[in-house]
């Protein structure tokens, strides 16, 4: 899989157990916002990490545990979800005595919707489009 804004060759992979993307290589020319957007993108596909993200959007700041209370999954793996989400900028991270707090940061969020933005756009003329042809021809019921 080749990333979005890499040179030619510079490989973009999936980690296997999360996953998430890891880097084109040392030295690859990658474009920074288009490898920030990968990496958005990387975190957002896995519904795991989705999962946390709607769990601390409903729910509020919470503890480690209280988050994987929700998983059928070994704390190390949530963490690493945690540190892929924390990594793509959607949550942050508070240590609280001897606890690691996670926060939505929703801000990266609006980069999704401006990149949607032109394919919302793209199908609502197109079901325009088709509701209009569909208001042009006979009914059924008056033949």
């Amino acid at each position: 899989m080749t990333g979005i804004g890499a040179g030619p060759g510079a490989a973009v992979g999936v980690h296997a157990g999360t996953g998430a993307s890891v880097g084109a290589g040392a030295g690859a020319a990658v474009d920074a916002p288009a490898a920030r957007e990968d990496q958005l993108f990387a975190a957002l596909a896995n519904s795991t990490r989705r999962e946390v993200l709607r769990l601390l959007r409903e729910q509020g700041p919470q503890p480690v545990q209280a988050l994987a209370d929700h998983f059928a999954m070994r704390r190390p793996s949530l963490s690493e979800h945690l540190k892929v989400l924390r990594e793509a900028g959607l949550v942050s991270e508070e240590r609280s005595g001897r606890q690691r707090i996670y926060r939505l940061e929703a801000a990266p969020l609006a980069d999704v919707q401006d990149w949607l933005h032109p394919y919302e756009r793209f199908w609502r003329d197109r079901l325009k489009g088709l509701g209009d042809l569909l208001d042009r021809m006979p009914d059924d019921a008056e033949t």
